[in-house]
């Protein structure tokens, strides 16, 4: 059994008690993750009553956060033994966008009522070569590390890790320097963006590594809350403001390294994107797709990326949730996010989905 610092008994029973269904959770998910199989889908119930709000990722929360995370984890623990969808508990790390700007030197603005983001550092081309790349002792990614070695002290080395919010490199340096300037300047002078966001992947290398070397190869995705067997996971948000040209030329060659460094990429885009749905096949082994936009141009992404890849996006369908498969192409594999008001609500979209998906 584990202590906590105060010496408190923590409990893992509810970890010992459920490792079959785990298991088969994630086999479900690797089997839909893997494009030689059968076409599936997979559901998750979004019901979560009395969810305390969670403090703000704040350098002086950390205990805070960790309690919240601790308190979740063994929450969605006690609901794998009477909620059957495809969740899978989770450790979660989380903080806003702003951690590797941070790092890199940028001002982070915190709003009390929304996450912090990080302010530009530079505005022009000349700056670059004295943005210097950090080591993972600075404060920022140090706190991860701490929060996350305690969560997985508490949770064992079964506890899957919620991986933190990461963005592309190429999305990371329009963060660092001035966003008025930044696009400006992909024409004036690329050299000096393309130098930037090599920097940023370096740190981003060096911090994945580490992560992974700690936590293990599987966890579940920054954004939105999806198992990976292994890969990595990342929001490409800014290529709604180039061409299709640009996209291949200077953000297609990043997410082809990292994705091939770490067996497989999963990736958010809520840009106004749809010019770049072509450019995204490009990218090798791409795991799964999430896309934010209205619900008319998902329509059309379920049949774009079909037979392409796995998707899960902001809206699943009309209608009660067991109608919705039938609106999906043949071939698309989708994984639908149910809203419930209530447990029993819960329990009746649980187990008409799990007929619906074929499982019984």
């Amino acid at each position: 059994m584990a202590i906590d610092d105060n010496g408190i008994a923590i409990t893992t029973t509810h970890a010992a008690a459920a490792p079959d269904t785990v298991a088969a959770r994630k086999q479900r998910w690797c089997d839909f993750l893997d494009m030689s199989r059968p076409p599936g889908h997979l559901f998750l119930i979004q019901y979560d009553p009395g969810v305390p709000a969670r403090p703000q990722p704040w350098p002086e929360n950390k205990r805070e956060r960790i309690e919240w995370a601790w308190r979740q984890y063994e929450r969605q623990m006690e609901r794998l033994e009477w909620l059957h969808d495809d969740a899978i508990p989770y450790l979660d790390p989380y903080t806003g966008t702003e951690i590797f700007a941070a790092a890199f030197g940028c001002p982070v603005q915190r709003p009390a009522d929304d996450m912090p983001f990080a302010r530009p550092l530079i505005s022009e081309a000349s700056q670059v070569s004295g943005v210097r790349v950090p080591d993972l002792g600075v404060r920022p990614l140090a706190d991860l590390f701490d929060i996350a070695d305690e969560l997985r002290r508490r949770g064992g080395p079964e506890a899957l890790m919620k991986l933190v919010d990461i963005q592309s490199p190429m999305d990371i340096a329009t963060l660092i320097w001035d966003k008025n300037r930044v696009y400006v300047a992909l024409r004036e002078a690329p050299e000096a963006v393309v130098e930037l966001a090599a920097r940023v992947r370096e740190l981003l290398v060096t911090f994945l590594d580490e992560w992974f070397r700690r936590y293990g190869d599987e966890f579940i995705a920054h954004y939105p809350a999806y198992y990976m067997p292994k890969g990595i996971t990342l929001s490409e948000d800014e290529v709604g403001a180039v061409s299709g040209d640009m996209f291949v030329k200077y953000y297609l060659p990043e997410l082809a390294e990292l994705s091939q460094r770490y067996g497989g990429i999963g990736m958010h885009c809520c840009a106004n994107a749809r010019h770049q749905w072509s450019n995204f096949g490009l990218i090798p082994n791409l795991r799964l797709l999430n896309l934010v936009q209205p619900n008319e141009v998902l329509r059309q992404a379920w049949s774009f990326f079909a037979d392409r890849v796995p998707q899960m996006h902001s809206w699943s369908g009309d209608g009660p949730a067991w109608t919705w498969l039938a609106q999906y192409p043949p071939q698309a594999r989708m994984v639908m996010e149910v809203p419930a008001q209530t447990r029993d609500e819960a329990l009746e979209c649980a187990q008409r989905l799990w007929k619906a998906c074929g499982r019984a």
